[in-house]
């Protein structure tokens, strides 16, 4: 059971002020990631957090704008334009994946044998909806008749 007391200072209830923190255990559970993801981002000041006694406390406020901040790759930036821009018609190597039903290897393997065609765009590959529609046609379509036909 928690008391409430009134700290003189403000007037917030001292049970109202620890609830604004939280632990890398409660950071990790509302983010989905691991603690130690939490305590990278910690390491890295790229959440701010503060030690109290032996434990990290992590302001719910400074939690909010490490997931507004946090790195994505669907925001990755190439050239001052977006890489993965799914609006122009660009798209990773997972997006194809999860769009044709298939694992991300079929598709990594189909780009090195020249099945499929795809760009290197600084460390990523990316590949246009022209090329995945022309796949699916050439290969995944061929396949699908060839096992009806069995």
């Amino acid at each position: 059971m928690t008391k409430k007391t009134k700290d003189k200072t403000n007037g917030e209830s001292a049970n109202e002020t620890t609830s604004k923190f939280l632990s890398i255990t409660e950071a990790a559970r509302l983010n989905n990631v691991t603690r130690q993801a939490i305590y990278v981002a910690i390491k890295l000041n790229k959440l701010k957090a503060t030690k109290q006694e032996a434990r990290w406390a992590i302001h719910v406020d400074d939690l909010e704008e490490y997931r507004q901040n946090k790195y994505s790759r669907a925001k990755s930036m190439y050239q001052g334009e977006l890489l993965f821009d799914n609006h122009q018609g660009y798209f990773s190597v997972n997006q194809v994946a999860e769009l044709l039903g298939v694992p991300p290897q079929k598709i990594y393997y189909a780009t090195r044998v020249g099945k499929l065609k795809a760009h290197r765009r600084g460390a990523a590959w990316v590949i246009h909806k022209e090329d995945v529609e022309s796949y699916t046609t050439k290969y995944l379509s061929s396949k699908n008749k060839k096992l009806k036909a069995s």
